[in-house]
Formats: structure tokens, C-alpha cells, sequence
């Protein structure tokens, strides 16, 4: 399917924050060059038919003011859009309202360097429980499967990606961006035995197989 460890390799992660109307939020960035033109990179994240090709099916209004659903996971309002270099939107998902902002860049050579921001509050205890990779695996999968598309054009079978992740390569990949995780959240200054605690247990929560207990 893919290189886990060159792919994990290739993204980089980085935590902050940021002072919106509601309060402190944090930040957290994912980013990945793609030996591809912007333009191709815009249309893989813009055309609903493409972007469920390596993420998941998607439908409503994809346009400024738009409302937008994505299946089995979150919906949300467009709120900004400036083709074929940034869209902003809303991240709505489980109640609670949070924001992306997708940014392409013309590197040289033709390449296009990927970055998406999500900006959320987030409740202090959760984030002390399980850290940045509780959302940060998801997004290593999302930017993994861009990185599938854009390389082969082909689409991601429904059935083999629900499988993937509890296959060896799919644990793997899970164990290893959870720890890239955890050096991002030490990097941004999280006491490093805290970040290895919650990096363990969203590790665990991830790879657990379903019916099987954690317990020895």
C-alpha cells in the first residue's frame, strides 16, 4: 500500500495556539509536500467526486456560505475560499464547533507543499488524557490517502480502508504517528512524561481490536 515510515516521515506536525472571541484555543498543523502542481492538489481537495476517492464521500454546497456534510464524520460551513491556495471552514462534528484551514504552496520543481490548521478548544482534561493524536492519527490518514491519490490517481476502496487500520501496516502506521505526535506535543512544551502517557493510551485506544479486552 505504502512506505508507513517514509510516509510518517514526510508530514510535518506542529501544536500552538490561538486567541479567538471565545478564549485561548489550540492549533494544530499537518503539512506535506506532494510532487504535484497546485492546481491538481486544489481539484483533489475541492471536487467532491475526487475527494472521496482518498478521504470520504462528501456532499452539500462546496462554495462560500455552503454548508457541507462528510460522511460518517463531520459537517460544517465554508466560511472562506481563494482558489487554488487556501478554504477555511468549519469543523462540526459531535457538537462541538471547531475550524480548518487548508493552505497549498507552489515549491520548486512543480510541487505543491499541503498544509492544513484546525483550531479547536479543547477541554484541558482531554487533552492531558490523550494528547494532540487523539485528532492529529486521523489526520496523518487523511493526508496519507492524498498522498495515494495524487500519486496514482486511484480511489481508496471503501471496504479495504475500514479494514486497514487494524491490519499489521495499519497499527504500525497508527503507533508511529502517535509518537510523532507526542514529540510535537514535547517539542511545544508538554512535560514529556505526560505526552508519553496520553500517546500510549490514545495509541491503545486506536489499535484496540474490537471485543478484545486491554487487560492481561
Amino acid at each position: 500500500m505504502i512506505d508507513v515510515t517514509s510516509q510518517i516521515n514526510a508530514v510535518r506536525r506542529t501544536l500552538g495556539s490561538r486567541v479567538l472571541e471565545a478564549g485561548e484555543a489550540r492549533t494544530m498543523t499537518v503539512g506535506q509536500a506532494y510532487d504535484a502542481p497546485v492546481e491538481d492538489v486544489w481539484d483533489a481537495c475541492t471536487d467532491p467526486e475526487r475527494i472521496s476517492r482518498w478521504f470520504m464521500p462528501v456532499s452539500g454546497e462546496l462554495k462560500v456560505g455552503g454548508h457541507y456534510r462528510i460522511e460518517g464524520n463531520a459537517s460544517g460551513t465554508i466560511e472562506r475560499c481563494d482558489p487554488p491556495r487556501s478554504f477555511a471552514a468549519t469543523w462540526e462534528n459531535g457538537g462541538m464547533v471547531s475550524w480548518i484551514e487548508v493552505r497549498l504552496t507552489p515549491e520548486a520543481g512543480g510541487g505543491t507543499r499541503f498544509e492544513l490548521e484546525h483550531v479547536a478548544h479543547v477541554d484541558d482534561h482531554l487533552w492531558a488524557e490523550y494528547g494532540p493524536g487523539a485528532v492529529g492519527i486521523g489526520w496523518d490518514m487523511a493526508l496519507m490517502g492524498l498522498a495515494l491519490h495524487l500519486s496514482s490517481g486511484a480511489g481508496v476502496d471503501p471496504q479495504e480502508a475500514a479494514a486497514w487500520p487494524m491490519s499489521e501496516e495499519g497499527r504500525r502506521f497508527t503507533t508511529l504517528s502517535s509518537q510523532a505526535w507526542r514529540d510535537a506535543s514535547i517539542a511545544a512544551g508538554t512535560d514529556e512524561a505526560q505526552a508519553r502517557a496520553a500517546a500510549d493510551r490514545v495509541t491503545a485506544a486506536y489499535t484496540a481490536v474490537p471485543g478484545e479486552s486491554s487487560e492481561s
